[in-house]
């Protein structure tokens, strides 16, 4: 190695070295999911997790996988549905949901995780309960929006979670509640990243897109952002489509309590440690 690459190294850790005296023993929950998880991706994550854990941060990962749930359904003849941008799941495609969220993108990433080093455990919400679900409620005149087993987060218990860190263990979250009928419900990733983020009482938010962050009307990334002006983006509508569901996870779970959410490019390789570790960042911030 030449002499400048290593000064460069040198001058990265440097820069890294306030961030991550900030985040020591802190809680940071990072929802992972859909087209950031290509094979290579994947196994940067993992790193950038094992990472975090060893410089004494503590990490929690929330993952997605609706792409992997379509493939998956689409090889079993079980045909895909959508209302709003929301999958309809009847007792058999949430079969399939809890195969592919609980099962195999789960352990695959505990796999990896582990396999660099850490210590991963996989849980979904219906380990200890602690995820409680309720059937998410139709859109007012939607037609045909009875979606199944959808549901939304009623509340978190952290315990489990909170042992399992104390543990020094990695929680890898699949975003499965369970209802009062003892039903499980597919959950949006992201709704779950925020409530389990507020529930611990995090430092940060991550949530991981398939975009740049939040983009103004020249599509510039959008940063530094305090809840008024998120609505006031809404409702201009520079804030729409897919960005939504984030945007709300990210907002609600500052209000509350956690001190900063970010929505940060997942395609970018080792975004989650530049996001942390650097100052220029590669994402939206919103606190």
């Amino acid at each position: 190695m030449e002499t400048s690459q290593a000064q460069q190294i040198a001058r990265v850790l440097i820069e890294g070295l306030p961030y991550i005296r900030r985040y020591q023993g802190r809680t940071i929950v990072v929802k992972f999911g859909g087209n950031a998880m290509s094979d290579d991706l994947v196994s940067s994550f993992a790193r950038d997790i094992v990472l975090m854990k060893l410089v004494g941060f503590n990490p929690v990962v929330v993952h997605g996988g609706g792409p992997q749930i379509t493939d998956m359904l689409g090889k079993l003849g079980i045909e895909s549905r959508f209302v709003d941008g929301m999958r309809v799941t009847d007792s058999a495609t949430m079969d399939v949901v809890e195969m592919v969220l609980g099962g195999l993108i789960n352990k695959d990433i505990v796999n990896l995780i582990n396999s660099h080093g850490g210590n991963a455990v996989g849980l979904t919400g219906k380990d200890g309960g602690f995820i409680k679900a309720r059937k998410l409620k139709p859109a007012r005149g939607a037609k045909d929006s009875d979606l199944g087993q959808v549901g939304e987060v009623e509340s978190v218990d952290p315990k489990v979670i909170h042992w399992l860190i104390q543990g020094g263990f990695i929680p890898v979250i699949a975003p499965i509640g369970v209802g009062p009928d003892a039903l499980a419900y597919n959950i949006n990733a992201d709704l779950v990243a925020g409530k389990v983020a507020s529930a611990l009482g995090a430092e940060k938010l991550m949530l991981l897109t398939n975009a740049a962050g939040v983009l103004d009307s020249e599509g510039k990334v959008l940063t530094g952002l305090s809840p008024a002006r998120v609505d006031e983006l809404i409702e201009q509508g520079v804030i729409h489509g897919g960005m939504l569901p984030k945007i709300d996870a990210a907002l609600e779970a500052v209000r509350a309590g956690v001190k900063r959410a970010h929505i940060v490019d997942g395609r970018v390789e080792h975004a989650v440690l530049l996001e942390l570790l650097t100052d220029s960042g590669v994402g939206t911030l919103i606190e």
